[in-house]
């Protein structure tokens, strides 16, 4: 873009930014990380409820900046195939035919709010995958917005590991000019006397479940530093898989899991070995100065199936058979299955299958697995071995998302679900990136 709002497209020199005065799609995507980690998920714009933070607004207007440069030949994005851009388009005609089949029908004015909102999530979602998948010029820019997502990983660990020992919520003390304290903010947690850290997140769960997301990428920035930044590069991987524990949460550990079980295939022997040491190390480390918070993760997981837990969430199958046989298609409108009305229902593939029918939740799992693809081809296209790492990361990132929502409504959770979708944009950045360097 320019000073005066128009996006470029046009690949810079390797390694440079953008002159003074002038703003690219990296730009905007790295005030969007800035806002969506360091402001409290919890502020937001009164009258747009949920829908209304400060990343959710920035995401619309990412849209926005988007569909403005498609005004002339020389600004627009759209320079070859991508396929995020069918992807996201797809998704968002399911949510259309969702609201569509909402407002089709008599429905209380609490749903039809919430239909609305969930088309201005839907809108900055978008916004953001295309902006990234289109807008970003070069691998190095890219690079650029990885170590920003990390960086402010890096920091929310801080002030969780700091809510974890002290119990002290920084967010409690904060105030924004315009911004109220969303009615569905949730106060300090506790498990087994453990105080459950959330930063600037909304739930301890969505905080484990991002920190998974961004230790694949945490670990790339870590792997890849240069010989003198080596302390730079591990720090947000030390902090991230300290504090991630700290949340007390299955989604966490699966998500870290699933993070290595997708990362360590393609690591040499001897980085496998230090790894799995480094694992080890942590957990006695963490057993002796936080004693009890091993013992308790290790009982959450060993309990699964027969936890009360557990047996909720099987709970919720009887009610989603009545659901889907009354509304099978297009269920009952995105954003429309609100908790004080119906039940809370701990998996976002339930909760598509409800509000956006079968069509809506094969496209999801789409959306999802497209991101995990697109990384993957990346990394067969390309033959430097920091794009190939950087690649796989970036596919360990969506598969965390992937298995995560599994495990809890993620799109009630604006910083998971925006996070998603920057990742999906990120990897589809990556897919058209590696795959112009190869047709050249």
């Amino acid at each position: 873009m320019t000073g005066t709002g128009t996006l470029i497209t046009d690949p810079a020199p390797p390694g440079t930014r953008p002159p003074i005065g002038r703003v690219d799609a990296v730009t905007v995507l790295s005030v969007f990380v800035f806002v969506l980690t360091m402001v409290p998920a919890r502020f937001v714009v009164g009258p747009l409820g949920a829908a209304g933070t400060p990343a959710g607004v920035m995401a619309v207007l990412c849209l926005g900046w988007y569909l403005s440069s498609m005004i002339t030949a020389r600004t627009t994005p759209l320079r070859g195939p991508q396929p995020t851009r069918s992807v996201v388009v797809l998704f968002g005609c399911s949510i259309l035919a969702a609201y569509a089949a909402a407002m089709g029908r008599s429905i209380p004015g609490l749903e039809a709010n919430g239909a609305d909102r969930g088309l201005i999530l839907m809108l900055g979602w978008i916004g953001v995958a295309l902006l990234a998948a289109d807008g970003i010029p070069t691998l190095e820019r890219l690079e650029a917005v990885r170590r920003r997502l990390v960086t402010g990983g890096g920091v929310i660990a801080v002030v969780g590991g700091l809510q974890f020992f002290t119990g002290l919520d920084l967010a409690a003390h904060l105030a924004f000019p315009g911004l109220t304290t969303s009615t569905s903010y949730t106060s300090l947690l506790q498990r087994d006397e453990f105080n459950r850290p959330m930063a600037t997140a909304t739930h301890p769960i969505e905080f484990g479940v991002v920190l998974a997301m961004l230790l694949p990428l945490a670990l790339h920035g870590a792997i890849h530093s240069e010989p003198g930044r080596r302390f730079r590069g591990w720090l947000p991987v030390g902090l991230i898989m300290i504090v991630l524990p700290m949340t007390v949460s299955r989604s966490a550990v699966l998500g870290m899991v699933v993070a290595g079980v997708v990362i360590l295939p393609v690591w040499p022997a001897m980085w496998r070995v230090w790894a799995l040491l480094a694992v080890g190390l942590l957990s006695v480390a963490l057993r002796a100065v936080v004693p009890g918070l091993i013992g308790t993760l290790t009982s959450l997981v060993s309990s699964i199936g027969s936890d009360s837990s557990t047996v909720t969430r099987t709970d919720d199958y009887a009610v989603i058979g009545e659901a889907l046989g009354t509304r099978p298609w297009f269920g009952q409108g995105f954003g429309t299955y609100l908790p004080q009305t119906y039940r809370i229902l701990d998996n976002q593939y339930l909760l598509s299958l409800v509000e956006t029918g079968l069509v809506g939740m094969v496209l999801l799992l789409v959306v999802l697995m497209s991101g995990w693809v697109m990384a993957r081809k990346a990394r067969k296209a390309s033959t430097d071995p920091a794009t190939r790492h950087m690649a796989q990361c970036f596919a360990a990132s969506m598969a965390v998302a992937m298995a995560s929502y599994a495990t809890f409504d993620a799109f009630s959770f604006p910083m998971a679900a925006s996070l998603t979708f920057l990742c999906l944009g990120c990897s589809g950045a990556l897919w058209r990136l590696t795959h112009t360097a190869t047709l050249r």
